[in-house]
């Protein structure tokens, strides 16, 4: 469900010494809702993510979470990447709970394993799964902290075709269920459309077309004609 805006960026331009990559940025998302950022390669999206989880400041303007600035690390947010980022020497399960003792933290994790279909890989490690299995585990580590806010930064860029579409729709599902306001970097549309509530185009290091999708109640064709405008915005002159 969407309701109040949760994120709201006012006028936020991000530059390197003389090279700017984001300017003019406006943008609320609301919470509960699934947006995602496409655009070419090097135009902004990625520095974007970053700079709502709060690894690095904006140059100008004002980002704020639940009507705070974002100073710093964002607490509340999470982020899965394209890399699982799994420690090699630690199990799936205590890769979730990094061997914690309190119980209520193993339940957890135990908990986000079903979630994520893999109930039965606790005890196995990183170099016994598969590409597909590794993303799951990533994707169960990001929500051991209940998150107000998921960040995916093209998780799925590396798996073959069948893995990431089952993936997609993995994430899509359990979004839904928890409730999780999230944002999903890519450069696949049709991903977008397959995924999102909202699509925001990125062009020229701001955003320029913002395309809702209603993905619960549009068909495959109607996807399909989203993601081509959405496509046809970000290669035209």
């Amino acid at each position: 469900m969407v309701t109040d805006d949760l994120i709201q960026l006012t006028d936020v331009t991000k530059s390197y010494q003389q090279h700017t990559v984001l300017h003019d940025v406006n943008l609320t998302i609301k919470t509960g809702e699934f947006v995602a950022f496409v655009g070419e390669s090097g135009g902004g999206k990625s520095t974007l993510l970053r700079l709502i989880a709060g690894l690095e400041p904006a140059t100008k303007g004002q980002l704020t979470m639940d009507g705070q600035s974002i100073n710093g690390l964002n607490t509340v947010a999470r982020v899965m990447f394209q890399d699982d980022r799994l420690l090699p020497w630690m199990t799936v399960l205590e890769n979730l709970s990094f061997k914690s003792r309190d119980m209520n933290e193993k339940v957890r994790a135990q908990e986000l394993l079903d979630l994520v279909q893999l109930h039965d890989f606790a005890n196995y490690y990183p170099n016994q799964l598969s590409g597909g299995q590794k993303q799951r585990v990533a994707l169960a580590r990001a929500l051991m902290a209940s998150p107000k806010l998921l960040l995916l930064d093209e998780p799925l860029g590396a798996l073959d075709a069948l893995t990431r579409s089952r993936m997609q729709e993995l994430i899509a599902d359990i979004v839904d269920q928890e409730n999780l306001t999230t944002i999903l970097i890519t450069h696949d549309v049709r991903e977008a459309a397959k995924m999102a509530d909202r699509i925001v185009a990125i062009k020229h290091g701001t955003t320029g077309l913002t395309v809702p999708v209603h993905r619960h109640e549009t068909d495959e064709m109607a996807m399909i004609a989203v993601a081509n405008e959405v496509q046809e915005f970000i290669l035209s002159d």
